[in-house]
């Protein structure tokens, strides 16, 4: 196979792959936002610190985890921060550290979106694979940088 063929389709693949999830996280957003009030980004956040131990995590780990920047983390949060669906707490023993809390605003609106955004993924990507290939897919994702961005490196 000549190069220019692999790169063909080296580059179907890739902008196959774009378009996807462009449409699909499109898609997912405009939902949320019209039945929740919410961003695809805000919803992840929700989840990761509804699902944390004491609904909390520091806010860099929190950052890491939906693939912010620290900057970008701080916008975030203050908005949710404004809306009373998360809150910010230092830490006791370590100034430096700030953690982002879960409130229970936070975690009822959390709830409440949860339904029918797990419907949304289901019509929009879940349905379109058998059981077969959502493992084969989770797997080939798997395979890329930051596929897992929450796991512990260390």
């Amino acid at each position: 196979m000549s190069t220019q063929a692999f790169r063909a389709r080296e580059f179907a693949a890739w902008t196959r792959f774009l378009r996807a999830y462009a449409a699909v996280t499109r898609d997912l957003s405009a939902r949320l936002e019209a039945q929740h009030g919410l961003s695809l980004r805000d919803f992840d956040v929700l989840v990761q610190l509804y699902s944390a131990p004491e609904r909390r995590m520091r806010r860099i780990d929190l950052a890491r985890t939906v693939i912010l920047s620290p900057s970008g983390i701080t916008r975030l949060l203050e908005g949710l921060e404004r809306a009373g669906w998360v809150s910010k707490h230092q830490c006791e023993s370590d100034a430096r550290v700030t953690w982002a809390v879960l409130t229970d605003a936070g975690a009822e609106k959390f709830e409440q979106a949860s339904e029918s955004h797990a419907a949304d993924v289901e019509e929009l990507f879940a349905s379109r694979f058998n059981a077969e290939e959502e493992a084969r897919l989770a797997e080939l994702l798997g395979r890329l940088p930051l596929a897992d961005a929450g796991a512990c490196n260390a």
